[in-house]
């Protein structure tokens, strides 16, 4: 199985730290955001990674190199401008499987890559989300009323709850090989709507797990003291 791990960004929201080290190197307890990825790719049956890169590539050569170390065939893919989540696919497209996951790189998550990989063969789609159920809580008395303006009630500090993207996915490779080009900006959702207008398949994939997309400095240490406290929950052993 092949996944393409998309580490171009230049993580602005998590600056200073990022003026130094590339968003998924940033270290969660012993180890680098992506190694973490990595080692839980491998023990999901993953044997195949593309590095999709940009900002401050040489470094994640000079740490991965090509993956030996971590029982993975490691390559790498350079974008000189930034192509969106979705872009760098063209580069890589006669290097894809027919099947394939895409990835953030900057993601702490338990989520069950084989579980989610089977499900999408087996659903036959041209691509399949993964989603999680993220809670929002407002913090204020919420006031409902009609197309009157007459008042119904109150909510009170209400919570809603939404299933939210995250950040992982698998692609049908022949599916997307017309819709990505090489060059050209685009990003996952811009290509998930594309296949349903074309009338592809797109399938949502949804189950319980931890997961943290560490876009800002709070969340990134959120990751930091969940990865400390059950590290095995994160990365478990065959």
């Amino acid at each position: 199985m092949q996944a393409v791990i998309l580490a171009g960004g230049k993580g602005t929201r998590l600056r200073p730290y990022t003026t130094v080290l590339p968003k998924p190197l940033m270290p969660i307890g012993d180890m680098p955001i992506m190694e973490i990825v990595l080692r839980q790719l491998k023990l999901a049956g993953f044997d195949s990674v593309i590095l999709a890169v940009g900002y401050m590539h040489h470094l994640f050569e000079s740490f991965f190199q090509d993956g030996a170390r971590y029982g993975l065939d490691i390559t790498y893919s350079f974008e000189d401008e930034p192509l969106g989540t979705a872009g760098p696919l063209a580069l890589v497209l006669d290097r894809l499987e027919d099947n394939f996951l895409v990835m953030n790189g900057d993601l702490l998550t338990t989520l069950n890559y084989r579980g989610l990989f089977d499900n999408h063969l087996q659903s036959k789609s041209a691509a399949t989300i993964a989603l999680h159920r993220r809670t929002v809580k407002i913090d204020f008395g919420v006031v409902n009323y009609d197309e009157n303006n007459h008042l119904i009630g109150y909510a009170e500090k209400p919570s809603y709850d939404y299933d939210v993207s995250m950040g992982v996915n698998v692609l049908n490779k022949k599916s997307i090989s017309e819709i990505v080009k090489v060059g050209k900006y685009l990003d996952i959702p811009d290509l998930m709507i594309q296949l349903k207008s074309k009338g592809e398949l797109v399938t949502c994939y949804r189950e319980e797990c931890d997961w943290l997309d560490i876009g800002r400095v709070d969340d990134y240490q959120l990751a930091v003291d969940l990865f400390e406290k059950n590290k095995s929950h994160f990365i478990k052993k065959k």
